[in-house]
């Protein structure tokens, strides 16, 4: 049983008009094998909370701790927080001229696993991932997001999650711009994840439409910078029907 527990955590960004306090003292328990949906309105920081997690340097921490089986994992750098079996989608990938999908793939296996995977079991598993998302073999020789649909990205993204096989994924809105299709097969994909290897899960949505695919356990609202309110899965139907309002008037 692993746990990534978030403990107070604070974080600013520098702005022209100077510091700007982003995190306000958040307060999270995941462990392993449960889904975690952090839903909330833009500009709330919940992007910023998948981004100090994973290291991102943007980010100054001014207060608490975020622990990965009792290791503060603000402390690692980004690739040892990686090797700890912590794992982000971003809301938006970047494009990496230059670098082919089939050499970033298994590049991040060998850096995650500490030790390069044997090649021709390797090529079966991919081929396998590549079955499951629904993507031509010719996407692994492409360069690495560059000319990729939004939704190809996406299904990109939860692919290196299959095969990286972390444990604990942060995903931020990773849903943002999909269509049904592709909605269905991201969902299917991270279900299988979370399945195969126990993953626990941190779903950063706007909407409760990829939770009808993707069920979570706990619900939380995340309002001007912490969460302000948590239940279960009703209360996504709840912010749903009703929005984010009265939570932000709060």
């Amino acid at each position: 049983m692993s746990v990534l527990e978030v403990k107070d955590l604070q974080a600013q960004v520098e702005t022209p008009e100077g510091s700007k306090p982003i995190l306000k003292g958040v307060n999270l328990k995941i462990e392993s094998g449960e889904i975690h949906a952090i839903m909330g309105p833009n500009g709330s920081g919940k992007s910023t909370l998948s981004y100090v997690l994973a290291g991102h340097p943007k980010y100054e921490v001014t207060g608490g701790e975020a622990l990965l089986d009792g290791k503060n994992i603000l402390e690692m750098t980004v690739d040892e927080r990686a090797r700890l079996g912590l794992f982000l989608a971003m809301q938006y990938p970047v494009e990496v001229p230059g670098v082919s999908v089939s050499n970033f793939l298994r590049t991040a296996k060998t850096a995650v696993a500490g030790e390069a995977p044997a090649l021709r079991q390797w090529l079966k598993v991919v081929d396998g991932a590549f079955d499951d998302f629904k993507m031509e073999k010719e996407f692994a020789s492409r360069d690495l997001n560059a000319g990729f649909s939004g939704g190809e990205k996406k299904r990109l993204e939860i692919l290196q999650m299959q095969l990286l096989a972390p444990s604990f994924a942060i995903l931020d809105e990773t849903d943002s711009g999909l269509d049904i299709d592709a909605l269905k097969i991201v969902s299917e994909g991270i279900n299988r994840v979370h399945e195969a290897n126990n993953t626990g899960i941190m779903l950063i949505t706007h909407y409760s439409r990829i939770l009808r695919y993707v069920h979570p356990d706990f619900v939380h609202v995340f309002a001007d910078g912490h969460i302000v309110k948590e239940g279960g899965p009703e209360l996504a139907d709840e912010l749903e029907e009703n929005g984010y309002d009265k939570y932000l008037a709060a």
